[in-house]
C-alpha cells in the first residue's frame, strides 16, 4: 500500500523523524487557511502517488495569501502523468543548504533490508544509480542485528556527506530503519533528505510503501489507503476478498491458486493473447465467490473473452460450475467464456455446465487448448 507524501510524513513524525510542519487540504479555501496558519513563505505540494510533481508544476512556493490561493487553484484538479490531484500538502518552506537521498528497501534477492544514501538528492535516483553508481552508498542490514550506529557512520562516509552532519545523518538513517521495521514497510524513501542552513537534518519528502499482508497488525495504517487513486476493479476485488491485479490486455483470467493463474497468463501470452488481469479465486472458492469473481472480471470494459482454468483440489469443479451458472443467470455476460475443469469432481462440473447449456461457453480439456480457444474468441469479439 503506497502512502501519499503527507501520510508518510505523519508516519515519520510518530517515530521521531524530523519533518517540516504542515497541513493537508482538499480545497482551495482549506489550502489558504493552512498557509495562513503555517506562515509565509510556504510550499503547496500536489499529493499524488507518482514522481515528477515539481517538473509538472505540482510544487509551488507561496510568499503571500494571493500566491497561496493562485497556486492551490492551479494544483487542485491538475493532472500529473495520469493522476488527478485531489488534495495538497501545505508546509513551511525550508532553508536548504544540501540535498541528500536516503532509503530503506526490502531486498528480496538478499532477503535483507537494504539501506542506501547519496549526496545527489532531489534527482531521479534510478538515473543516479545508472550513470554514477559510486555516488550511491549501499549497505545490507542483518535483521537479527538491526541497524547500528556504525552502519550510519559507514554509509555517511561512503556517500561523502559533509563531516559536520555525519552523525546526524547516521541518526536519521537509524530512525528511518526503525520506522521501516515497526510499520512493516517494504520501502521508506526520502528524496530529498535535506541539511538546513542551520545544519539540521530533515525529511523534506516521504515515499512509503506498507506491506498489505501486515496491515492486520496496524489498523491505523489500514485507514490510510488512498481509494481515490486506486483502480476501481482492484478496489472491488479487494472488498470481495479476491486477489486481483489489473493488466492491459483483453482476455479475462480466473484460476484457483497463484501458481496456476501465473501459468495461465504465460500460456495465454504463448498463444498470442494479452491477459486483462490476474485473478486468483483461492483454494476453497465456492459458487458465491466465483460469481463475485466474474463480476470483477467483466467490470473491465476491455475484456472481450474470459478463460476459467480450474484444477480441482480444495476447490471442487462442480462448485465452480455452479458459480458460473449462477453468474450467467445474474449477470448475463455478453462475452465468450472458455472453461477448463480438471481434478476433484471435474466430471460432475462438466456435466452441470452441459445440462445448463449456457450461451457462449466453450469447454476445453487442456490448458493450451483453452488458451488457444480464448485467444481466438477474444480476437473475433474485439
Amino acid at each position: 500500500m503506497d502512502l501519499l507524501e503527507y501520510q508518510g510524513k505523519q508516519l515519520f513524525a510518530r517515530h521521531g523523524v524530523p519533518v517540516p510542519s504542515g497541513r493537508p487540504a482538499t480545497s482551495v479555501a482549506e489550502a489558504v487557511e493552512a498557509a495562513e496558519e503555517i506562515g509565509y513563505p510556504c510550499v503547496i505540494k500536489a499529493q499524488v502517488q507518482i514522481g515528477g510533481r515539481g517538473k509538472a508544476g505540482g510544487i509551488q512556493v507561496a510568499k503571500d495569501r494571493n500566491e497561496a490561493q493562485q497556486h492551490a487553484t492551479k494544483i487542485i484538479g491538475m493532472d500529473i502523468r495520469g493522476f488527478t490531484v485531489h488534495e495538497v500538502w501545505v508546509e513551511k518552506a525550508s532553508d536548504i543548504a544540501a540535498e541528500y537521498y536516503a532509503s530503506v528497501i526490502f531486498d528480496r534477492s538478499a532477503k535483507k533490508p537494504l539501506v542506501m544514501l547519496s549526496t545527489q538528492g532531489g534527482m531521479d535516483i534510478e538515473e543516479v544509480a545508472a550513470t554514477n553508481p559510486e555516488a550511491l552508498a549501499r549497505l545490507h542490514v542483518d535483521p537479527l542485528l538491526g541497524f547500528q550506529a556504525f552502519h550510519g557512520r559507514r554509509l555517511a562516509f561512503d556517500a561523502g556527506v559533509d563531516a559536520d552532519v555525519v552523525r546526524p545523518i547516521g541518526d536519521m538513517l537509524a530512525t528511518l530503519y526503525q520506522a521501516f521495521v515497526a510499520e512493516d514497510a517494504t520501502l521508506v524513501e526520502v528524496n530529498p533528505l535535506i541539511v538546513t542552513t542551520d545544519r539540521k537534518v530533515m525529511a523534506l519528502d516521504a515515499k512509503v510503501t506498507l506491506d498489505d499482508n501486515a496491515l492486520y497488525r496496524h489498523p491505523d495504517n489500514a485507514g490510510l489507503r488512498n481509494t481515490v487513486a486506486e483502480d476501481p476493479q482492484e478496489q472491488m476485488a479487494r472488498e470481495r476478498g479476491l486477489t486481483y491485479v489489473k493488466l492491459d490486455g483483453n482476455v479475462g483470467i480466473l484460476g484457483n491458486g497463484a501458481g496456476l493463474v501465473m501459468s495461465t497468463l504465460d500460456v495465454v501470452k504463448y498463444a498470442g493473447g494479452d491477459p486483462a488481469n490476474f485473478l486468483d479465486a483461492g483454494g476453497g472458492a465456492n459458487a458465491e465467490q466465483i460469481t463475485q469473481a466474474v463480476e470483477v472480471i467483466l467490470s473491465n470494459e476491455k475484456v472481450t473473452a474470459v478463460l476459467f482454468n480450474i484444477f480441482g483440489g480444495i476447490t471442487r469443479c462442480d462448485e465452480v460450475a455452479k458459480g458460473l451458472i449462477e453468474a450467467f443467470d445474474q449477470i448475463k455476460p455478453e462475452v465468450p467464456f472458455v472453461v477448463r475443469l480438471d481434478g476433484t469432481n471435474d466430471e460432475e462440473g462438466r456435466k452441470l455446465l452441459s445440462e445448463a447449456n449456457l450461451p457462449n461457453v466453450h469447454p476445453e480439456s487442456t490448458m493450451l487448448g483453452a488458451a488457444e480457444k480464448v485467444v481466438e474468441l477474444a480476437g473475433k469479439a474485439g
